[in-house]
């Protein structure tokens, strides 16, 4: 089989976290909504059926909480944070989308959600 393309997704992952400008964001805190797509070889899982062979989106899960659990002022660090963790810890992951949003943003508009998108490779 001629495999062109190979990703891991991990959709629609609630995180609370103490990130934004204001005093109030960080101490009471939000839901953000992540999404990944993360750009990976995975052949070879595919053929042994071995976790070994892949990148665990548990794995990738333990990373992105870990990150999140660190406050910053804005979501464009956020993003470059966690891709950052991601490349660093896998070595397999070649391409990483990322949407991050927050949920109910204060900024006086009648808003589901606002975030940022971020798409980066080695």
């Amino acid at each position: 089989m001629n495999v062109i393309n190979s990703y891991i997704t991990l959709n629609n992952l609630e995180i609370y976290a103490y990130h934004g400008v204001s005093p109030q964001e960080t101490k009471v805190g939000n839901t953000y909504i992540i999404n990944l797509k993360l750009k990976v070889d995975y052949s070879k899982a595919g053929e042994t059926d071995s976790v070994e062979d892949t990148v665990s989106y548990a794995d990738v899960f333990s990373i992105v909480k870990e990150v999140m659990s660190t406050p910053s002022k804005l979501l464009e660090h956020v993003v470059y944070r966690i891709c950052e963790a991601l490349f660093e810890r896998f070595k397999q992951v070649e391409e990483i989308e990322i949407h991050l949003d927050k949920n109910n943003p204060p900024m006086g508009a009648d808003i589901e959600t606002a975030g940022v998108y971020l798409a980066c490779s080695r």
